[in-house]
């Protein structure tokens, strides 16, 4: 019997700039990189060097501190670029592809006839571990540690996120084989979270749990609470289901192949749909005339407006993003005592404004201002509205705050990551960095506890 989690707790904030289920053309990219900044947990150390040439699949980056994490590059050709910032941090690897591309040959794999060792080893040799992360600290998975279990999330519920049915259509073969690869790699359970009536639910060999609620629903952290919370010194993987096809495309076809669907979206562009592009292309290709014409005052994000990053067109579509959007950055747009206008058009979590008597279905323009200052933290059970997870937001923020470790794990810091915030984050009238707070805090926990 399929398990049921209803998510009561949560926010659909509904934004103007969806997407059709349609397919768009696109400019091929220039160049493709591999970006450590998407990798958390990760030391880089550059293996390939300046001139080289690679094909899709070799390794240009492993991780220092364990180098059976291998990177791969995502296309065949010429390493052009090794950029360096501040100590000589790497920040991204740059490759011009070939006009042909070449794949670097694994071999078809049939899971079934092989061991959980030679699974791993077989991701790890072609570089697609990385696209594994664990709980606690949410960061690349440690592939000497045992997974208790395996959580997948298959569908998407952020503002203006993609329909996962659409993607995975065509591709249901290489989602079974992934996750069946997945199931070798932990002698617990692999959950998969899906909507009722999703195609994914058709998957064999894996928990299914049927999620019903708003946002965050799709979060894998809601889902992991929900079904069976961490514990202090257990570890749980947790994979996105575009990654999934990915890994499952290595043991049907033998290759790395990192081409996805990328959806766009958001007010400021002129087409709204999905395009087909490998993991590391220019942001210039995926928009390119397809914004708003005579508007300089754009927020382009890899990812969600929640956690996506605010990047230009010359930057690189992030590692685990299948998404951008764009909105409104709102440097240009002064309002004189607008805090004491009706606000007609203004979207309000609270009866701030008169939009709560039209409902929430109306769609919204929001753009990227803050809409006031930073202060001490001064409202209580604000979070607790929105954060549908059996944990105390507030009270674990200011331990993190304290680096107060006991509080820390006494209120479930092992439990969630950045993203499982983000909506306390998009209410808080303190305007803190709820996310960020809380990445540096697992970090530090994570340096205190090895």
């Amino acid at each position: 019997m399929t398990n049921v989690i209803k998510v009561k707790k949560g926010l659909d904030i509904n934004l103007k700039g969806k997407a059709s289920d349609v397919m768009l053309n696109a400019r091929p990219s220039a160049t493709y990189a591999l970006v450590p900044d998407s990798y958390n947990g990760i030391m880089p150390k550059v293996v390939a060097k300046v001139g080289d040439k690679v094909k899709a699949g070799s390794t240009l980056m492993i991780d220092k501190n364990r180098p059976e994490i291998k990177f791969a590059s995502p296309v065949s050709g010429e390493v052009t670029a090794v950029n360096r910032g501040a100590k000589r941090k790497v920040l991204s690897v740059v490759v011009k592809p070939d006009a042909q591309m070449v794949y670097e040959e694994f071999g078809k794999k049939t899971v079934s006839s092989m061991k959980a060792d030679e699974v791993k080893a077989f991701i790890l040799d072609a570089g697609l571990w990385p696209l594994i992360k664990q709980r606690p600290y949410d960061i690349v998975a440690n592939p000497a540690s045992q997974p208790r279990d395996i959580f997948v999330s298959a569908f998407y519920s952020a503002p203006l996120a993609p329909n996962f049915d659409f993607i995975l259509k065509g591709q249901e073969a290489d989602f079974q084989t992934g996750l069946d690869a997945l199931a070798k790699l932990t002698a617990g359970k692999v959950y998969v979270g899906v909507r009722r009536g999703s195609i994914a639910a058709k998957v064999n060999g894996v928990e299914i749990v049927e999620v019903e609620g708003p946002h965050p629903a799709a979060n894998v952290g809601v889902q992991i609470n929900r079904v069976k919370p961490i514990n202090k010194g257990e570890v749980v993987w947790t994979v996105n289901p575009d990654d999934v096809i990915v890994i499952g495309r290595l043991f049907n076809k033998g290759i790395v192949d990192l081409t996805r669907l990328v959806v766009l979206t958001g007010s400021e562009t002129t087409e709204r749909g999905y395009i087909k592009t490998i993991a590391g292309c220019t942001i210039e290709s995926l928009v390119a005339g397809k914004l708003l014409e005579g508007n300089e005052h754009l927020r382009i994000i890899s990812g969600n407006v929640l956690t996506g990053t605010k990047v230009g067109k010359e930057d690189y579509l992030r590692a685990y993003d299948n998404q951008i959007t764009v909105i409104p950055e709102g440097d240009d747009n002064d309002e004189f005592f607008g805090w004491a206008v009706p606000g007609f058009n203004k979207y309000s979590t609270s009866h701030s404004y008169l939009t709560w008597l039209i409902g929430r279905n109306k769609e919204y323009v929001l753009d990227a201002r803050i809409k006031g200052g930073r202060r001490a933290m001064i409202m209580s059970n604000e979070y607790d509205k929105v954060f549908p997870m059996d944990i105390m937001p507030e009270y674990l923020i200011k331990a993190i705050l304290a680096f107060d470790i006991d509080k820390m794990e006494n209120l479930g810091i092992y439990e969630v990551a950045p993203e499982d915030f983000a909506l306390c984050e998009f209410v808080d009238t303190s305007k803190l960095e709820l996310q960020k707070i809380v990445r540096d805090g697992l970090n530090q926990l994570y340096k205190e506890m090895n």
